[in-house]
């Protein structure tokens, strides 16, 4: 028995598992799905060059001469069909965004986007960082500056800031919150891929921590989101930045944030102290995002839905019918309540096979969304000084 071969793809076969199945409940069995599905969720490329080696290697050193052996071999060739099966799922979510902007948006959508704008939206996919160096996700056209204060809570208010080498001046801003449940996180992890895409594209991009639990509890999260965004509108000319074209974005807790934000604009309730300064924004994106109460007792509604009214701004959100940390139901509810009254619309990717924290590194999955959320932008931009309109009448 050839007993190293047998742990790899023992080990392998395990996590497509996990990939593919993804059962969410109870929920132990859902936190082994998120935590040994996810990369093999996003990165089935890797895991199948890692099989082949193996098996490869095993029948070169002559380790596949038993039945026993041969078994080993039958379940390597399974779990290679379990990594198609991913991958195909993963290259699907490009015709998802796209019919998502379609139905939010209208159908004529890119002809109200024209220009070079337009020309801009081809699709951008590295297939060769996503065949071989998905984890590779900086670019040598951007530059971070990093840790710098927006607030007096130490390390929870630093920010980092993206922007093109060249210094372009005038570009669109976009604010990151990071993931982590209110409870852990930091602003170099996540949508990475999405920040050094838009910053290459003269957009000044923005990672931003805010203060967690239990240090404290909302609304002191969004109180830090909203100080942001007041940085934002007093440092972006410094860093080539709009200050009066600002999209909040957010991953898990951050989308729940990002999206709360945009519905409260300048509502002084979450801007102690600085109730002056304007924190509306011309569009949130929310990946993977949680629209749920936080718990516990507060004067205020924590639920980012409690807030939805009729001059919502452009939404889109992103989320994976394979979810087991935030379920997809609930996105679905939150998305008719916000669609139910807003007079803009809302843009809802529901991406088939995808899992929680898609947006770690290149993907098919998460390049597909980079391209969609580049392209919802682009229509908010070409569309924010006309007047409003149902975009699904067009």
């Amino acid at each position: 028995m050839p007993i190293g071969y047998l742990v790899t793809v023992a080990f392998v076969a395990w996590c497509v598992f996990f990939g593919v199945v993804a059962p969410r409940r109870p929920g132990p069995l859902g936190t082994l799905s998120f935590a040994f599905g996810l990369a093999v969720n996003e990165v089935p490329f890797l895991a199948a060059y890692w099989l082949l080696g193996a098996t490869v290697l095993s029948i070169v050193e002559d380790d596949i001469d038993t039945p026993a052996g041969w078994l080993v071999v039958a379940l390597a060739a399974v779990t290679t069909a379990g990594l198609v099966v991913i991958a195909v799922r993963g290259a699907r979510a490009a015709r998802t965004v796209r019919e998502a902007l379609s139905d939010a948006l209208g159908a004529g959508w890119r002809d109200r986007v024209g220009g070079a704008a337009l020309r801009r939206l081809r699709p951008h996919r590295p297939i060769a960082r996503i065949l071989l160096a998905p984890f590779a996700v900086r670019r040598r056209d951007v530059q971070r500056i990093a840790n710098l204060s927006y607030g007096p809570a130490g390390t929870r208010n630093l920010l980092d800031v993206y922007r093109h080498r060249s210094r372009p001046t005038g570009g669109p801003v976009l604010v990151h919150l990071h993931r982590g449940g209110f409870v852990s996180g930091r602003k170099n992890r996540e949508a990475r891929p999405l920040l050094y895409r838009l910053a290459g594209q003269g957009w000044m991009c923005v990672s931003a921590n805010y203060r967690l639990r239990p240090e404290v509890a909302f609304p002191e999260h969004l109180v830090d989101v909203k100080k942001v965004i007041a940085w934002v509108r007093a440092h972006a000319a410094e860093y080539g930045g709009d200050p009066e074209v600002i999209v909040v974005a957010g991953s898990s807790a951050g989308g729940h944030l990002a999206v709360t934000a945009a519905l409260t604009a300048n509502d002084p309730a979450f801007q102690p102290g600085f109730t002056d300064v304007d924190t509306s924004v011309v569009a949130a994106v929310s990946l993977y995002g949680y629209y749920g109460s936080l718990g516990g007792e507060q004067a205020l509604p924590s639920a980012p839905g409690a807030y939805a009214g009729p001059d919502a701004p452009p939404l889109f959100l992103a989320h994976g019918d394979r979810d087991t940390v935030v379920h997809v139901e609930g996105v679905r509810d939150f998305v008719d309540r916000v669609r139910d009254v807003s007079a803009n619309p809302v843009v809802y990717a529901e991406l088939r096979g995808g899992q929680h924290s898609f947006d770690l590194f290149h993907s098919l999955r998460f390049d597909a969304v980079v391209d969609g959320v580049e392209a919802f932008a682009a229509w908010v931009l070409a569309t924010r000084s006309r007047p409003r309109e149902d975009a699904r009448d067009t």
